[in-house]
């Protein structure tokens, strides 16, 4: 563990690790900020609100979807400093819409027909800024880390990610939404100049034409990727683990409102919490493997996840709700006899998640040339992203159903077993001091 902290003391670890914390921070204070104040402000009923979390999320992923391959494409074939100072200066322009559209739906002025657009397209287009940042964010450690320092790398990265996205997420519970528009625009800034901090990661392959047809170029990239065997596997395994991770994002708002009855501090408690067991699960799983690349605790990992969501589940389906149409306070919350079950289980969630899915990650990247890292990590995310749509159509019709979101979790828990089962397979076939090319 100290040997991967002292990677903070490194120009070539440290200002990617600020500039990748800023954006985590960044997305999730705005994304959090206008999820909670229309979940809690504009709509009024369980329905609506799943429906509006539900868009959010798949508006966010369909970028990946669509964009991942040019990403991979430009990662591997330019310099990676350079396009993360592109990319993060598009974030101070997009930043700057979302923030007119937090200052309008504040004001109550054009809520519906203008300051609502205005929000999921800056949305889409944050999502747009990390399909470009995704790969590169990987795929750059290998270059600029020694081998035996890139699993604790990968840890950091995801470690520092969650805890970005816990601090976004608290500021975005509880401060005016006035203060989250100034704030995203000023943290663009500060992302900005850390990246231009980033030392050069210039292309390590000769020089190539980039296919821009998005359609087809993603289709290569994928079927490129997958066909083999040990990317195959650890791709499906991360993205049932997202297609997980996307349904309860969803629910997290309605749930918490409509079965726990409390406020959007509550809200932002339970995003807080499933931050800080994946940053716990990051470094834990680091320690564990002392630095070696390997699945051998993801199986373990993931089926821990699911014990924990059925926990979740009936902590939930035994909560006294407050009386009279009140919401609780987090102050009441914390008071409520079932609130420290709930919040362990929720913890144990995600610790277990970051345990499974970060090794993953490593393996996605050290397994494969350096020179190719990017375009596998943009297969991934391709991959992912369909999953995750996925899981937020599930959640969508769930809903429209009639099923409630408590009973929901039940699914969630039974989609780890799937998941299991392939990081099973990916153990029992290409653990070990080298994994070649093909199983």
């Amino acid at each position: 563990m100290q040997a991967s902290l002292r990677l903070l003391k490194k120009r070539r670890f440290l200002p990617l690790f600020i500039t990748q914390l800023l954006g985590a921070f960044n997305d999730n204070l705005f994304k959090n900020a206008m999820v909670l104040f229309v979940v809690y402000q504009v709509y009024n009923d369980e329905r609506s609100e799943t429906w509006f979390s539900a868009l959010a999320t798949g508006i966010f992923i369909i970028p990946f979807f669509l964009l991942s391959a040019l990403s991979g494409q430009l990662a591997d074939q330019r310099d990676k400093a350079v396009i993360i100072r592109w990319v993060k200066a598009a974030e101070i322009v997009i930043m700057t819409v979302g923030a007119t559209g937090l200052a309008l739906i504040w004001s109550g002025i054009a809520v519906h027909i203008l300051a609502i657009p205005l929000l999921l397209a800056a949305l889409f287009a944050m999502g747009i800024h990390s399909t470009f940042f995704g790969p590169i964010k990987y795929a750059i450690l290998p270059q600029h880390l020694h081998d035996d320092e890139v699993l604790g790398g990968t840890g950091l990265v995801e470690a520092g990610t969650y805890i970005a996205i816990l601090a976004g997420t608290i500021l975005a519970g509880i401060i005016p939404i006035e203060a989250a528009a100034i704030g995203v625009v000023v943290t663009a800034f500060i992302g900005y100049f850390a990246s231009r901090a980033v030392p050069p990661a210039p292309s390590l392959l000769a020089k190539q034409p980039i296919d821009f047809h998005v359609i087809r170029s993603s289709v290569a990239l994928v079927r490129g990727t997958m066909h083999i065997p040990r990317l195959y596997l650890a791709i499906m395994s991360i993205s049932f683990f997202w297609a997980v991770g996307s349904v309860l994002f969803i629910q997290f708002p309605p749930l918490v409102k409509n079965v726990l009855t409390a406020d959007k501090s509550v809200a932002s408690l339970f995003l807080a919490i499933f931050s800080i067991g994946i940053a716990i699960g990051s470094i834990a799983i680091n320690r564990l493997l002392a630095g070696h690349v390997s699945a051998k605790y993801a199986p373990a990992s993931v089926i821990g996840m699911g014990c924990c969501i059925i926990a979740f589940h009936v902590v939930c389906d035994l909560w006294t709700p407050a009386p009279g149409g009140q919401m609780l306070p987090l102050a009441g919350f914390l008071a409520h006899p079932m609130a420290i079950p709930l919040s362990l289980c929720l913890l144990g969630v995600a610790t277990f998640g970051g345990m499974f899915v970060v090794p993953l990650y490593a393996f996605l990247t050290t397994t494969v040339e350096k020179c190719e890292a990017a375009r596998t990590v943009a297969a991934n995310n391709i991959v992912n992203s369909g999953a995750m749509v996925v899981g937020s159509l599930i959640a969508i019709g769930l809903t429209l159903a009639g099923l409630e979101v408590v009973y929901q979790l039940l699914l969630v828990a039974a989609m780890c077993l799937p998941c299991a089962w392939l990081a099973w397979r990916l153990h029992k076939a290409c653990d070990g001091p080298a994994c070649s090319g093909e199983l």
